[in-house]
């Protein structure tokens, strides 16, 4: 396993559109693998999607398991060819990303939404989620279609706020997905 390099705005392939993933194979499971790990060594990612490392397949991993809300969660999803069937409800919330590492912006997302999606096997999974767990496949699933969150928030003037970055041992940057 290998952390990958994570592509930052504004590097104009953030804005591709991925294909659907059609082989289920060991080099799948492998890059599945990496991609992990470069979550992991994001500061505090809970998600992460393939087209950040330039790879422009349908692929995000989430991982919520350490969310106290809502309880239950599905906690760590591999999701493959990720698809919302159903969402329902809206609520403004502050998010952050790792491609976006200067910046966090409030967005609208739906607060209850139905996946349909495939593990890295090919079998087929589905879904329902609320609240944080929500937001955060949306999240992902927004990159699969070239989206960023800064591309969501109603306003730039009013809505988008620089993070702030800490020096080393003084702490830790916020949540990204």
């Amino acid at each position: 396993m290998a952390a990958l390099e994570i592509l930052t705005i504004p590097d104009e392939r953030l804005k591709q559109e991925s294909l659907a993933v059609e082989r289920f194979d060991d080099e799948l499971r492998s890059f599945i693998a990496d991609l992990e790990e470069t979550r992991q060594h994001g500061p505090a990612a809970v998600g992460i999607a393939a087209p950040q490392v330039g790879r422009f397949q349908r692929i995000v991993i989430v991982d919520v398991s350490n969310t106290r809300k809502p309880v239950p969660n599905h906690g760590y999803m591999v999701l493959v060819n990720p698809e919302i069937t159903h969402w329902d409800g809206y609520e403004i919330g502050r998010e952050g990303c790792l491609s976006v590492p200067d910046y966090t912006g409030n967005v609208i997302r739906a607060t209850h939404i139905r996946l349909k999606a495939q593990n890295p096997d090919g079998e087929t999974l589905e879904y329902e989620m609320e609240g944080f767990e929500a937001r955060a496949v949306q999240h992902e699933i927004d990159h699969l279609d070239g989206m960023l969150f800064i591309d969501r928030v109603v306003s730039r003037r009013t809505d988008l706020f620089q993070r702030k970055v800490y020096q080393k041992g003084k702490g830790k940057k916020g949540k990204s997905n």
